[in-house]
């Protein structure tokens, strides 16, 4: 069980990571990472109701009627992203105002809801748990490494510490442009260090559904028995 934790785990920030590999949540991603303080704050807010959702969904995945439970998993995630609001324009204003719509906007985020679909609703609360936390962490180091890239080619600071000359910044990293940028950039090195991304079928990721590789299989085994038979 403990193996099946750390996989999930390390399974949500590297083999499936939603934002580099799976590409979700790019709404957020591309609108509020014009700073490393900005996507590390996204990342974590959505990283908590990621984890929670979670595991409530599991604890009532047998309670939740089938007909009934995309409405109920919006609710329960709903009622945990105004939660995070509230906390957020209470005790960190500056960071709820940076952030704005973004924040109710978690609601739709397709990462909580396709894990509370797909994962939460067929586990076990630890396992989810994990799940979400894993999850949630991978979304919050893309963020994280996005919003620094903005920040430190678009105005030449980290943290708001002036590391580069302003007469070198690159402006249009800070604008709506350089975040897909951005993006492309570190997706085309997780490509050239063959890490798993949506861009690179080959190391881990699958650029086909799963009924397809299961048709695909079939074909594989039918061709093989075929030419078995043939030779006999």
């Amino acid at each position: 069980m403990k193996n099946q934790n750390m996989e999930r785990l390390w399974n949500g920030i590297g083999k499936e990571n939603p934002t580099f590999v799976l590409m979700l949540g790019m709404c957020p991603t591309l609108a509020v990472t014009t700073s490393l303080i900005n996507g590390f704050a996204m990342g974590i807010s959505t990283a908590l109701v990621l984890m929670f959702s979670n595991i409530l969904i599991s604890l009532l995945r047998k309670i939740i009627s089938d007909n009934i439970r995309i409405p109920a998993y919006i609710v329960i995630i709903a009622t945990l992203v105004t939660t995070v609001q509230m906390l957020l324009q209470a005790y960190i204003p500056s960071l709820y105002t940076a952030l704005g719509i973004y924040i109710p906007l978690i609601v739709v985020n397709c990462i909580i809801l396709g894990r509370a679909e797909s994962f939460a609703s067929k586990n076990d609360v630890i396992l989810s748990a994990f799940d979400g936390l894993g999850m949630g962490i991978g979304f919050t180091i893309a963020l994280t490494l996005i919003g620094f890239v903005r920040e430190i080619l678009g105005a030449g600071s980290v943290l708001g510490t002036v590391v580069i000359p302003e007469k070198y910044h690159i402006t249009a990293f800070v604008l709506a442009p350089g975040a897909f940028f951005a993006l492309a950039v570190l997706t085309a090195l997780q490509n050239k260090f063959k890490a798993p991304s949506a861009t690179n079928g080959g190391s881990g990721s699958c650029s086909v559904g799963c009924g397809s590789c299961g048709e695909l299989s079939g074909k594989k085994s039918l061709v093989a028995g075929n030419h078995g038979n043939k030779k006999e």
